[in-house]
């Protein structure tokens, strides 16, 4: 074409997704599920642990509990059993950034703690401005492992809500904003 590059083209799927028949069944179910981004968080000073988590549920009862799915190999699943205590903070739209950085999909120079404000308490660190966080100890030491996550169960020990006013959630792959 007269020395000129070929034009380029814009995918309408990811250019680096297995073929359909080759996706995992059970990960493209999970992705449809959806669900509110948390920020787990644990430790205090130097010594803290964080880790972006979607696979949550709340277990109402007397005491209530957070369950969530994280990875075994996490700073946060290992941190956690240490301190036996976790803050999971609710976060909304404006925090896209902070939680991939906490994912580990983003770059975030010195770390993702210094992305954003954070008050220390007995759980862990909260982040300033999030729409709700609760304080967690863990129910038991040793957490389970379940298929390829470590569940971490944690009654309930303090909710602290505020307005909500843009949750964040993720949904197949991406953030979305809820309808």
């Amino acid at each position: 074409m007269d020395g000129y590059p070929a034009p380029v083209t814009i995918h309408s799927e990811h250019p680096f997704a297995d073929p359909e028949p080759d996706r995992d069944p059970a990960r493209r179910l999970r992705g449809r599920l959806g669900g509110a981004v948390t920020l787990w968080t644990t430790g205090s000073a130097a010594d803290r642990a964080g880790l972006t988590v979607s696979s949550v549920m709340v277990a109402h009862g007397d005491p209530a509990h957070v369950l969530g799915l994280v990875d075994p190999d996490s700073d946060l699943a290992d941190a956690v059993t240490r301190t036996g205590t976790a803050v999971v903070n609710l976060l909304q739209w404006q925090h896209r950034d902070l939680a991939d950085a906490f994912a580990g999909v983003a770059p975030a120079p010195g770390g993702p703690f210094r992305m954003g404000s954070w008050q220390d308490t007995e759980w862990g660190p909260v982040l300033i401005g999030v729409s709700g966080w609760a304080g967690v100890r863990l129910d038991t030491a040793t957490p389970a492992q379940v298929g390829w996550s470590v569940l971490l169960d944690g009654v309930v020990e303090h909710v602290d809500l505020s307005e909500e006013t843009a949750p964040l959630v993720h949904r197949r792959g991406r953030y979305v904003r809820p309808a």
